[in-house]
């Protein structure tokens, strides 16, 4: 039963962050963006056809593969979204079973434990819990399989 309620709430979490992607059409990939420069904006360093790629991580978090928040990221995680302190989605090309081995291995190197009875698979979802984030909380990692890509939210709760 508990389980079932795990399952139903990612669900509802995974759908709602589709349908805001949704209507607001996807949002804007930062690589995609060109910034033109004239001579008045005083940047020396890009020309008019250089784009914010270069200048800026295209994975939406920090440079050292860790979002806004501090979760760990998988290499080419895109469409960064933090929600918060204790809230961020991403996708990834990663299969389901690559995405729980990342989460294993980093959040093992860094003291988490995994909550073994609270990991369900169910076709092309999963949820995971870790505990050991210094705020307490555990930390949710669940994933969905979409059209192509993986979709992951990464969440503190009171479990």
């Amino acid at each position: 039963m508990k389980n079932d309620r795990w399952l139903t709430a990612f669900v509802i979490l995974v759908l709602a962050t589709l349908a805001c992607q949704t209507i607001t059409g996807g949002g804007v990939n930062p690589t995609d963006v060109v910034i033109p420069t004239s001579p008045t904006t005083g940047n020396d360093n890009l020309n008019s056809n250089e784009s914010l790629n270069e200048n800026s991580n295209d994975s939406g978090g920090a440079e050292d593969g860790t979002s806004d928040a501090g979760f760990p990221l998988p290499p080419d995680a895109t469409s960064v979204t933090d929600m918060g302190p204790d809230l961020v989605t991403f996708q990834t090309e990663m299969s389901l079973e690559e995405v729980m081995a990342f989460y294993r291995d980093v959040l093992g190197k860094e003291g988490y434990t995994e909550r073994v009875d609270l990991t369900v698979t169910a076709g092309p979802t999963f949820s995971m819990v870790f505990d050991g984030h210094e705020s307490g909380k555990a930390l949710a990692v669940q994933a969905v399989e979409f059209a192509g890509s993986v979709t992951v939210t990464l969440s503190l709760q009171d479990i």
